[in-house]
């Protein structure tokens, strides 16, 4: 799947900006999963939370790259591509317990 993605060549190795969705923390909102910019180390919430911040990251930003944050997947997503990829050997280290609402 990378080979059919061109912006995989641009992941980075980021630090994730908050311990939880950066947005909901200011909200007091909650989230279900977090999704990590691998171009700037934004961590935002899922589609499948109520407020999709990781998605309206992408959308204010023109990042492509997410990877599943929390729980840890190993896997990463190309929003312009629409694609799944491996990042087992990448991940990103938490920099510390993640709050659970669910």
């Amino acid at each position: 799947m990378e080979d059919a993605c061109r912006h995989t060549a641009g992941i980075l190795d980021v630090t994730p900006s908050a311990l939880g969705c950066e947005e909901c923390l200011k909200m007091g909102a909650v989230w279900l999963h977090l999704r990590l910019c691998r171009t700037c180390g934004h961590v935002g919430c899922c589609d499948q939370s109520p407020n999709r911040h990781a998605t309206a990251h992408f959308h204010a930003t023109g990042h492509p790259i997410i990877e599943g944050y929390d729980p840890p997947e190993g896997c990463g997503w190309c929003y312009v591509d629409e694609l799944f990829f491996d990042l087992e050997d990448r991940r990103t280290p938490q920099r510390g317990p993640i709050p659970r609402y669910y």
